[in-house]
């Protein structure tokens, strides 16, 4: 675990500076709080198939933190087809309304106890997702009481770009009145990392799919771990680490 140290000391030193000044912790949803992308993965995938378009497991994975809209019109694209605006609403609409008949997604194991750390450190947690499932967002102050507020929320409707463009990571970092130094990011997705990475932000990867490591250390992650149980586990470890860890220069 001690690998948090150079990993930090090569951030500070890329982004030119001295200290982290954590204040907040900024937390994707899917995969990382929920256990929901199996439940994302079968919506998209019915009512893909539904409309004559090819969409795997993994393609849902890969394209996790995007819109609605940017992942339709991927998936459509590459089979050559153009989709209108109103078409892409109702295939959304439509995916949606299967992701609701679903089990109810639980949270991640570790999760709570995390935010409660988190928390206990002084420190808030934002959420920065690329969904804009009510069913799930409704979930977070019964799952995790007292931890998030509406105003340091960033979802699919808070953005014009979802990731892996910035714009989801710099509208939390300006919601939240940070500079990059001053929050992390967790994050399970390749997008996910891409965007924390273009925004500047350390960011801890956490492989809670099928994925291979390889494809999030590709896209940026400045520290990787196998499971939210073992971030929490290791929790305090890395943030007494972060906390106090100083760039010699």
């Amino acid at each position: 675990m001690n690998e948090i140290i150079p990993a930090a000391q090569k951030y500070l030193k890329e982004k030119g500076y001295r200290k982290f000044s954590l204040k907040a912790v900024l937390f994707d949803m899917d995969g990382v709080l929920y256990d929901s992308l199996p439940n994302h993965a079968l919506s998209w995938m019915q009512i893909m198939r539904s409309y004559g378009f090819n969409m795997t497991e993994e393609d849902v994975y890969l394209h996790e933190g995007r819109t609605g809209d940017d992942t339709i019109n991927i998936i459509s694209g590459r089979e050559g087809k153009y989709i209108g605006t109103e078409e892409r609403r109702k295939i959304y609409r439509e995916k949606t309304e299967i992701f609701n008949t679903c089990p109810t997604a639980l949270p991640m194991k570790g999760s709570a106890e995390l935010l409660r750390k988190t928390t206990g450190y002084g420190l808030f947690a934002m959420l920065v997702t690329g969904s804009g499932q009510s069913t799930l967002l409704d979930s977070l102050n019964n799952d995790f009481p007292g931890i998030f507020v509406r105003e340091r929320m960033v979802t699919s409707f808070d953005v014009k770009r979802g990731k892996p463009n910035p714009e989801p990571y710099l509208t939390a970092l300006d919601k939240g009145g940070l500079t990059p130094d001053e929050a992390i990011v967790i994050e399970n997705a390749p997008l996910g990392v891409e965007a924390a990475q273009a925004a500047g932000l350390f960011t801890i990867a956490v492989n809670t799919g099928p994925l291979p490591d390889s494809i999030l250390t590709d896209a940026g992650a400045n520290f990787l771990l196998p499971s939210i149980e073992t971030l929490c586990d290791e929790w305090d470890h890395i943030l007494d680490c972060l906390n106090t860890f100083r760039r010699f220069i």
